[in-house]
């Protein structure tokens, strides 16, 4: 029996192609989405449940482990942080919109209206301005004030030796207010009533 032939190739043939799918290789394009999902996902979750909601809970929520969300955001206050960042920006037009001597006191009742939306981005002011420098949310928000500060102290709107350092401490007793009372018909009252205790030009008339 004579043996079996081989097949000959052909010049210029290609070879067959597996059937297997071929898929690109998406690694920064899927971060970068299970990124902006985890954020949305943060969002919701903060304004609806606080700052302490577990992020377990925004993992699962935004559909990724929750080892993805640690890869991009190593802590809390980071996803937080950049969760609330479009607040932050907010606030910078704003300011950029004043920026005459009375753009304190504006930008600071805009500030404090922001932080009565959501008593999550109270908490993440506060514990920014309580970890420091380090902290993107405590520099940006020290920046928008800084120049207006002393803007409003050379104009004698506010008190010569109001600094930064008094206006995070107001932001601590917003927080303080904030998370005791989220849902008191009174507290923005009460803000106004303890913002006027350190400066009176940096709180509002009461709603009649």
């Amino acid at each position: 029996m004579p043996p079996p032939r081989r097949a000959r190739k052909t010049l210029g043939q290609t070879p067959p192609r597996s059937s297997a799918p071929r898929g690109a290789n998406r690694g920064p394009a899927a971060a970068a989405e299970n990124r902006e999902k985890i954020l949305a996902a943060a969002r919701r979750l903060f304004v609806a449940h606080g700052y302490r909601v577990p992020l377990s809970t925004i993992a699962q929520e935004a559909g990724v482990g929750q080892g993805v969300l640690y890869r991009h955001f190593p802590g809390r206050l980071e996803l937080a942080t950049a969760a609330f960042e479009g607040n932050l920006d907010a606030i910078e037009a704003h300011a950029a919109a004043h920026p005459g001597p009375d753009g304190l006191v504006l930008v600071w009742r805009r500030m404090v209206e922001t932080l009565l939306e959501s008593t999550a981005f109270v908490e993440v002011v506060a514990h920014a301005a309580d970890a420091g420098a380090a902290i993107g949310a405590a520099d940006r928000m020290a920046g928008i004030l800084a120049g207006r500060l002393e803007q409003a102290r050379e104009a004698g709107i506010v008190r010569e030796d109001l600094e930064v350092e008094d206006l995070f401490l107001l932001v601590r007793m917003v927080h303080g207010l904030a998370v005791t009372n989220p849902r008191d018909r009174s507290l923005a009252d009460q803000v106004r009533r303890a913002v006027g205790l350190v400066d009176p030009a940096l709180a509002w008339p009461p709603e009649p």
